[in-house]
């Protein structure tokens, strides 16, 4: 039908002529009311960014010198954050002199990820960074 028909049946229905395909032809238009699909459509988008898993990396640090009891407290940490379904940044810190013995940390904290009883996956390969290594873990 002519635009200017349209226009007019939808001037009648109090709704507004909107077009839909521009590129088609002839170009499609449909009559609603412009401001209530707006709305609908950002409450729908609201109620997906609602719905969507947020997975958070949770840091741990140890150091080259940490104590047995200390290694155990933070496996327990590790473990509860992979079973809550997050992801852990497993951090070996090196100070001063500690950095002349990068064999001994990177072992440690291969020994400190072989304790973690949840199932896991690397998710990043253990990488060398100015102040240590660090791994990324995630649960399987």
């Amino acid at each position: 039908m002519p635009p200017f028909k349209a226009l007019e049946i939808a001037r009648g229905k109090m709704l507004d002529l909107v077009e839909i395909a521009p590129k088609a032809v002839p170009p499609v238009c449909r009559i609603m009311d412009h401001g209530k699909y707006q709305y609908q459509k950002s409450r729908e988008e609201r109620q997906n960014k609602a719905k969507q898993k947020k997975v958070d990396i949770k840091g741990i640090r140890i150091g080259v010198r940490t104590d047995e009891h200390d290694l155990d407290f933070k496996k327990n940490q590790a473990d509860k954050f992979l079973k809550k379904g997050h992801k852990v940044k497993l951090e070996i810190v090196m100070r001063g002199r500690e950095k002349a013995h990068q064999d001994l940390a990177r072992k440690n904290l291969i020994d400190f990820i072989k304790t973690i009883s949840v199932p896991y996956k690397l998710e990043q390969e253990i990488k060398r960074y100015p102040g240590g290594f660090n791994v990324i873990i995630a649960p399987n």
